[in-house]
This record gives C-alpha cells, sequence and structure tokens, in this order.
C-alpha cells in the first residue's frame, strides 16, 4: 500500500504531474546511468517530452524542472530561489553538470524536445530520455510517464510489469484494504477509526514516532506555505499578468472587527488556499496534496480546523492527515490523481475529498460518516475540467482551490448532520469518477486545448 508520506510530499510548484514528477525523472534516469556504470562516458543527454507535458510546456514549468533534475536537484529539499536560478544559468552557459558534478554541453533549444504531436500509449504524460557518449552512439533510452501527484512509472512498469522493476512497495501491513467497503470493515473488525488503522499501516514501514515526526513536518510546511503567501504581492510569472491576492485580502480581514467569525469563516477559506496556489504558481514549495494543482485545499482546512495560529494543533492535524491519507490512496489506486487522465476532477475534487473526509474525522465523526464526506466532496466536483488558461497553474487553480475549500467543510457538515445510509458509496463515486475522466476529450484534461484555456486570450 502506498504511504501517507508518500501520498503528502514536500516539492516545487507549479504542478506535481508536470514539475515534481519530471525532475525525479530526471535525475532517476541518470542515477540508472550511474548504477549501469556508464555516467562518466555520457557526453550528451537528450529529453523528449511528449502529450500533456508537451503541450503546457513553459506554462508548467516542465522544461526547467528537467535542468533542474539533470543538475541533481530534487523537489524535497531544493530551494526554489536555488533550483530556479540554476536552470536559468543552464539555458544561458548551454552546459549541464549532472547530478551537481561532471558538466557537458546541453543545449535545451536542441537538446530538450517538445513533441506536440506525440500521445504516448500508456499515460498523457510521456517522456523519453536517451543518454549518448562522445561519438554519438547510445548508451541507454527509456520511456518514463508522470503517473500524478509526483508519482512516475517507467514504460516496462506500467506493460509488463516484473518483481524486479517495481516501486518497493514495504512490507505487509496488518489492515490491508483497496476499497472503501473493505476500509469500513476493517474499522469495524478492529474497532479502530481509519487515522488509527492508517498508522498503524505505517508503523510496519518506519517506528510510529517517525511517522508522526514525518506528519508534523509535514502540517508544519503547509502552514508555512500559507504564510509566504500571506506575504507576497506583485504579479505572478508568465504572461496572464495575474496579481497575487492573498496578502491584500489578508490585510482587509484583519482590520475588521472580528466579532462574527461565521461571517468571515468563507473568507478566511479562500484565502488560504489562494495563498498556498499562489505559492505553487509561482514555482514555490509546496506540500503536494495530492496534486499541486489541488495543493491548497487540504492546508486551508488544516489551518482553520487543526491549527492554533499557524501552528498545527499535533493531534487534529495528524488525524486530519491521516485520514485524508487513507482516502487518497483509494483513489490513486482505484483511479488517478492525474489531471491529465481524470480532468481536475482528479486534482481539485480528489483534494475535497480527501479534506472533506479528514474534517469529519477532526469533528468526530465515525468510519461511515468519514467515507460518507469524501463522497459528498466528490459527488459534486464530477466532470470538473483541467483548462488551464496558458498552460499556467493560475486561472482557474487558484480560485478552484478556495471554492473546493468551502466545499470540503459543507461536505463534511452534510456528513455528519445526515444520520441516514448514503444512496451513493464512496466506491462508486470514484468508480464514477475514473469513467467520467475517461470518457472526457483530451482538450479537457491538462492540455490547455479547450475551455477556458482558448476562450481566454492567455496575454
Amino acid at each position: 500500500m502506498i504511504s501517507a508520506l508518500d501520498l503528502f510530499r514536500i516539492g516545487l510548484g507549479p504542478s506535481s504531474s508536470h514539475t515534481v514528477g519530471p525532475m525525479r525523472i530526471a535525475t532517476r534516469f541518470l542515477e540508472t546511468l550511474t548504477d549501469d556504470g556508464v555516467l562518466d562516458t555520457v557526453a550528451r543527454i537528450r529529453i523528449e517530452l511528449q502529450g500533456s507535458l508537451a503541450l503546457t510546456g513553459d506554462g508548467h514549468g516542465t522544461p526547467d524542472a528537467c535542468l533542474m533534475g539533470l543538475a541533481g536537484f530534487r523537489p524535497e529539499t531544493a530551494e526554489p530561489d536555488e533550483a530556479h536560478a540554476a536552470a536559468a544559468r543552464i539555458r544561458a552557459e548551454k552546459r549541464v553538470a549532472l547530478l551537481g558534478a561532471r558538466g557537458i554541453a546541453f543545449d535545451p533549444a536542441t537538446d530538450l524536445v517538445l513533441d506536440f504531436d506525440c500521445i504516448p500509449d500508456l499515460h498523457p504524460n510521456g517522456m523519453v530520455l536517451a543518454a549518448f557518449d562522445a561519438a554519438g552512439s547510445e548508451l541507454a533510452r527509456q520511456d518514463y510517464f508522470s503517473t500524478g501527484g509526483g508519482f512516475y512509472s517507467t514504460r516496462q512498469q506500467l506493460e509488463r510489469p516484473v518483481p524486479d522493476d517495481q516501486v518497493p512497495g514495504g512490507p505487509p501491513v496488518p489492515h490491508p484494504f483497496g476499497s472503501g467497503e473493505e476500509l469500513l470493515a476493517v474499522c469495524k473488525a478492529s474497532g479502530l477509526d481509519i487515522a488509527s488503522v492508517m498508522l498503524a499501516n505505517e508503523t510496519v514501514r518506519r517506528p510510529e514516532a517517525e511517522t508522526l515526526e514525518g506528519l508534523d513536518a509535514i502540517a508544519e510546511a503547509m502552514n508555512t506555505c500559507i504564510d509566504r503567501g500571506l506575504q507576497r504581492d506583485g504579479l505572478l510569472p508568465g504572461r496572464l499578468g495575474v496579481r497575487r491576492r492573498a496578502r491584500s485580502i489578508h490585510q482587509k480581514l484583519i482590520s475588521r472587527p472580528q466579532d462574527n467569525q461565521a461571517e468571515t469563516l468563507m473568507d478566511w477559506l479562500n484565502l488560504y488556499a489562494m495563498a498556498v496556489n499562489e505559492e505553487n504558481a509561482s514555482g514555490g514549495r509546496v506540500v503536494t496534496a495530492p496534486t499541486n494543482g489541488a495543493a491548497g485545499i487540504i492546508p486551508s482546512l488544516l489551518r482553520q480546523y487543526c491549527s492554533d495560529g499557524n501552528l498545527a494543533v499535533p493531534a487534529k492535524a495528524r488525524r486530519y492527515l491521516l485520514t485524508a491519507a487513507g482516502i487518497g490512496m483509494l483513489y490513486k489506486q482505484r483511479a488517478s490523481i492525474s489531471g491529465a487522465e481524470m480532468g481536475c476532477q482528479g486534482e481539485v475534487g480528489v483534494a475535497c475529498s480527501m479534506a472533506a473526509g479528514g474534517l469529519a474525522a477532526v469533528w468526530g465523526g465515525t468510519p461511515e460518516q468519514v467515507c460518507a464526506a469524501a463522497e459528498i466532496g466528490m459527488e459534486h466536483n464530477l466532470g470538473l475540467t483541467c483548462d488551464p488558461v496558458g498552460g499556467l497553474v493560475q486561472i482557474p487553480c487558484i480560485e478552484r482551490n478556495a471554492i473546493a475549500s468551502v466545499k470540503a467543510v459543507n461536505a463534511a457538515k452534510l456528513a455528519l448532520h445526515d444520520g441516514e445510509t448514503p444512496r451513493v458509496s464512496l466506491d462508486q463515486v470514484i468508480e464514477t469518477m475514473r469513467q467520467t475522466g475517461l470518457d472526457m476529450s483530451s482538450k479537457y484534461k491538462e492540455t490547455s486545448q479547450g475551455g477556458l484555456a482558448i476562450n481566454v486570450v492567455a496575454c
């Protein structure tokens, strides 16, 4: 089973599929060359971006992410300013130090190709990397696919899985589940809530204290991202000229009388989500939750309901994140969290569902109510398209996170108020999302070829 600490990862914006995944892929390709003992003979690297990775291109930051990965930057640890400066230096000098060490010539104009006409067969986010020696002979070639949330696979892993080519899944867990129905059965049989089931499963991977420390670090990173977003203003990168709004909204909110907190609750939820997604749009450090395009929803509710000021309350934050992760795993395993496969229902919709379930747990909901909240959160995001204007993760992405944050709270409230057995199960809504994503036209799935992306002038 996927670890909660794999589902929530610290990385750089603006896209987990298009930035974090390609950065990891580029680094991994060089590591395989090192393992094969041929990295020292490499004289040229060629990268070909295909499908959605090519079509959104610079707007999603994919070319620069590839350069950062070749230079050895890792999403979890890279300082955004340093990584972006390194990418700019590679472009200017037409050289790259592979994994930060040995330098070779690399001209992004010729060695980094955006193949707009090639739609990969196994996943819309395709990358082909090849390495050559000084004589021009090919040393290695590999097809990769960025499958959403920063996860990636080789062609072999997707086409013909073999034991030696699988990502280690960890030891068997005490409470395995592969569906919402199985998760509820596990909770009933064990007497545990969803967060406790998740924590027990995590403990076979690492000591419990390390898991809790990891969750605390995720919560801290989410709140820190909000704080950064509240402090910065100006224009976001790209030709749209989108102005950061979180700081000015924050200033207006704190200047108001705070007597009627219920009246301003929606404002605060909107604010926190926008602060995160403005940071994401600028290429800053965010937590993939479960993607970067939907990174503001789970932190927004964390800040409002699981924090004291800008500090997470550990007991609440851990319960919230573990429960949300349990819901997110079901989407990852039974459908997809890739906007290029499912549209935005697979990103914002999934994040809304995760946040709703997590909040219901914090509010004392039963496992059945948690799953009902998650179902409601997705049910009213079904069919949501991914149509970023100009290929930038700004319009409609930033406001969409704000809207979904409010929707997640409402879903949790509805689930806790309703004492009846839901007519639609979590498993049914996940399958419906999957079918809807498969039926959706590709132009509405993170390619900027339809919807707002073609009806709004990107200048």
